[in-house]
């Protein structure tokens, strides 16, 4: 993996920035169709969703998420967080971008010497194999919760009402081909030098977000603990449509807002405006997100 600029432009195919000693960039998977914000947050109030999204300047329907994926240089080790969508175009046609961008930031595919999931949904681990069967990251090892590993690959979903058995069928197709060489991982493990498990089930029940350190510099990696920045920051306890327990998620959602605003930790999201790195800050009762202005060099 080529060194990655200590500060870079920020092109939709990647943005380098450090983390200590760690060299760090993210990859942009593109975007998420997810229709209309009122089918996502399905208990929220409509005019509530309606009143935050145009102070935002974002319509309602379609509600876009962007997919952030981080890579690590290690000790010349690649780590890739999540591996997107792939070819499925479940969500629309703006996403599965994640191999061309990471060759336009560099990065081939065979260059990546571990992928770290937060969890086995479609745009998390779709794009860890090719349409013909060939892996798309033939050298890494897989690093994966057994509570996601075993629910998202069980058979017996195949056969479940709603959006079960068509995550399940994807999870199993790319996940399984990487099962010999796939280590699960705990709460509080040290995955790779310098990146610590945290458990944040709710999204999914073995859901893992990532605590990022070297020197005196941390992020933490939050996965879907949240998924959009002006919805969910405000409004914490809102719950999500694809949470497996929604109650659960957003219980875990205020435990993490909780700490990171007191210890004043950045957070990098899976689905924040890219790039996806922000502060969070406690308003009130809420929060607040603000984005990490990243310099030109």
């Amino acid at each position: 993996m080529p060194r990655p600029r200590r500060s870079g432009p920020r092109c939709r195919a990647g943005t380098a920035f450090a983390i200590g000693d760690i060299e760090a960039t993210i990859i942009s998977d593109g975007l998420l169709d997810l229709g209309s914000a009122n089918a996502q947050f399905p208990a929220a109030p409509p005019e509530d969703i309606a009143r935050i999204m145009a102070e935002e300047f974002l319509p309602v329907d379609p509600m876009m998420l962007e997919q952030n994926a981080l890579v690590l240089n290690i000790n010349q080790r690649v780590v890739l967080f999540d591996s997107g969508m792939g070819s499925d175009q479940l969500f629309g046609d703006k996403a599965g971008r994640l191999i061309r961008n990471l060759a336009a930031a560099g990065i081939a595919p065979e260059q990546v010497d571990d992928i770290v999931l937060t969890h086995a949904h479609c745009d998390h681990c779709w794009g860890m194999v090719g349409d013909g069967g060939a892996l798309n990251f033939p050298n890494a090892q897989v690093h994966i919760s057994q509570a996601d590993f075993e629910f998202w690959t069980d058979e017996a979903k195949l056969s479940a009402e709603g959006f079960l058995p068509t995550f399940v069928k994807g999870a199993r197709r790319n996940l399984m081909p990487y099962r010999d060489r796939m280590l699960f991982v705990t709460d509080g493990q040290e995955v790779l030098p310098g990146v610590t498990a945290i458990s944040t089930p709710g999204h999914t029940m073995g859901h893992m977000s990532y605590a990022i350190s070297s020197g005196n510099e941390s992020f933490l990696n939050v996965g879907d603990v949240v998924h959009h920045t002006a919805l969910l920051f405000q409004n914490p306890t809102w719950e999500f449509a694809f949470d497996s327990d929604p109650k659960l998620a957003a219980q875990t959602r205020v435990r993490l807002f909780d700490m990171a605003s007191a210890d004043e930790t950045r957070m990098i999201g899976y689905h924040f405006p890219f790039p996806g790195l922000g502060h969070i800050r406690r308003e009130g009762d809420a929060f607040d997100y603000v984005p990490i202005p990243m310099t030109h060099g």
